[in-house]
């Protein structure tokens, strides 16, 4: 009996160690200034976070506002992988696009073949406004899961 209570127990415990799952969000971020004057890139934190420790939970009867840090939020353990602009001097660059798109996908590669599945993707894009503009950036977030 005690043989079919502790099976039993360490049949569970490993069952609940396998559906634990952990996620990560890897970030490109590509520049769409014109003249290619912006900074394009790849961002992969290292360093993790516990969202819990800068939130907090406002109610009708505590409105206090949340005091934690900037500062303790901030990530400095990260890899960093250089990616090409969109644009440079003479208008769109499909050279660099189609670069960007083979370290991207090096990189997917790389996340899958270390165990990480690809779940979901979004992107989104702060344009050029106009001649006075001069801003922009084309950000997507990969998020993996194991």
């Amino acid at each position: 009996m005690k043989k079919i209570i502790l099976f039993s127990f360490f049949s569970f415990i490993g069952i609940t160690a396998l559906t634990a799952q952990e996620y990560k969000v890897i970030t490109s971020v590509e520049s769409i200034v014109p003249s290619g004057l912006g900074r394009s890139r790849i961002i992969d934190a290292n360093a993790e976070r516990d969202y819990k420790e800068f939130s907090s939970t406002q109610t009708e009867d505590d409105n206090t506002r949340n005091k934690a840090d900037r500062g303790d939020i901030r990530v400095k353990d990260f890899e960093e992988t250089k990616l090409l602009n969109f644009y440079n001097i003479a208008g769109i660059r499909f050279q660099n696009i189609a670069a960007n798109d083979a370290l991207i996908s090096s990189k997917l590669s790389d996340m899958t073949a270390n165990g990480w599945e690809l779940v979901f993707v979004t992107s989104g894009v702060e344009a050029d406004a106009g001649n006075t503009d001069g801003q922009g950036i084309f950000i997507t977030r990969y998020i993996f899961k194991r």
